[in-house]
C-alpha cells in the first residue's frame, strides 16, 4: 500500500477510509494520539510512544480496546504492509461514537485509528528560526490530546513570520514549542522545562537527557526564561522526528551559536541511536 488507514480492524488506503460523524472526536476532540517514524520499517522508541499513549488515555479515562503488546504487535504488522521503509506512524483514540452530548456516553467502546505515510529521514541538521509566543493553552499539556488548536495557530503564526516553530512562555518562564520541546545548553549544562502539566513529556526530550547524559553533560529539569533563552549558549528544539536541532534565531535575533561541539556530539548520538534501534531487518 502507498498509504495505510486503520479503523476499528478497517484498513484501507487513507483517502478511502470513512469515520462516523458521531466520532467524539469530531465534536469534542474527545481522544489522544501519539506519533512517531518508522526508519526501515522499524518503528523507534515504540515501546516508550506506547506507554505515553496509555497514560494519556487513562487520565482522560479512555480505555484503549487493546493491550499494549496488541497494539504494539498491531502498529508493527500495519507499517509491514506500507511500501516505503520511511513512515510517520501516527495513532489515535476516541471516547467512542455516540450523538452528541458532553457527558461521557455509556456502553460506547473507545474508537482505535492509525495512519501511515510515506516520509522522508528526519534531518537533525537543520538549523531553525523561531518566535516567541504567549502560551495561552489549558492545564493538560502533558496529556497528548487531540485539542491542537492553540498549537495550531501558534505554528501558523510562526509560519507567517518566516519561521519554523514558536517558543512557548506563561509570563516570562519558557515552557516549550507548537509541536516540539525546547531546551538550553548554557556553561555545559543542559537545561529543560521540568516534565510537569505545562509540557508534554516528549520522548525526544527523555531521549536527548539521555544522550546528555552519555557524552558527561550534567542536565538541570528546571524553569528558565526568555531572557535565559535569548543568552543562551545554545538553544535546541526535540521531538521524536527531530532528534536534536539547533535553533540560530529567536524574534528576528541571533541566538545561541557559542557550543556547537556539543551540538554536535548530541546530533551525533541521537542519530547514530537511531540507526542503531532502526537497523533494517
Amino acid at each position: 500500500m502507498k498509504t495505510l488507514a486503520y479503523y476499528n480492524g478497517e484498513i484501507t488506503e487513507i483517502a478511502d477510509m470513512r469515520i462516523p460523524l458521531n466520532d467524539r472526536a469530531m465534536y469534542y476532540g474527545d481522544g489522544v494520539y501519539d506519533a512517531t517514524f518508522a526508519h526501515n520499517h522499524v518503528i523507534w522508541a515504540l515501546e516508550d510512544h506506547i506507554e505515553r499513549f496509555y497514560n494519556s488515555a487513562a487520565l482522560l479515562d479512555i480505555v484503549i480496546p487493546m493491550s499494549k503488546d496488541e497494539l504494539s504487535q498491531l502498529l508493527k504488522d500495519l507499517v509491514a504492509k506500507v511500501e516505503s521503509p520511511e513512515q510517520f506512524v501516527y495513532w489515535s483514540v476516541t471516547r467512542g461514537t455516540a450523538p452528541r452530548k458532553h457527558e461521557y456516553p455509556e456502553g460506547v467502546s473507545a474508537n482505535l485509528i492509525v495512519t501511515l505515510t510515506p516520509t522522508g529521514k528526519p534531518d537533525t541538521y537543520q538549523k531553525l528560526k523561531l518566535i516567541s509566543y504567549e502560551d495561552h493553552r489549558f492545564e493538560y499539556c502533558n496529556i497528548k490530546t487531540l485539542n491542537l488548536i492553540p498549537s495550531v495557530l501558534a505554528a501558523e503564526a510562526a509560519k507567517k513570520a518566516g519561521c519554523d516553530e514558536v517558543i512557548f512562555h506563561r509570563g516570562d518562564i519558557v515552557t516549550e514549542c507548537a509541536h516540539s520541546n525546547c531546551h538550553i545548553i548554557k556553561d555545559g549544562k543542559l537545561l529543560t522545562h521540568p516534565a510537569d502539566h505545562h509540557i508534554l513529556p516528549g520522548i525526544g526530550r527523555a531521549h536527548l537527557i539521555k544522550a546528555a547524559k552519555a557524552i558527561g553533560m550534567a542536565v538541570d529539569e528546571t524553569f528558565y526564561t526568555l531572557d535565559d533563552l535569548r543568552n543562551a549558549d545554545e538553544v535546541l528544539v526535540t521531538a521524536s522526528s527531530r532528534f536534536c536541532l539547533q535553533a540560530v534565531e529567536l524574534d528576528g535575533k541571533p541566538v545561541g551559536g557559542k557550543a556547537p561541539e556539543l551540538v554536535k556530539k548530541l546530533q551525533e548520538y541521537r542519530v547514530n541511536s537511531v540507526e542503531e534501534e532502526c537497523k533494517a531487518q
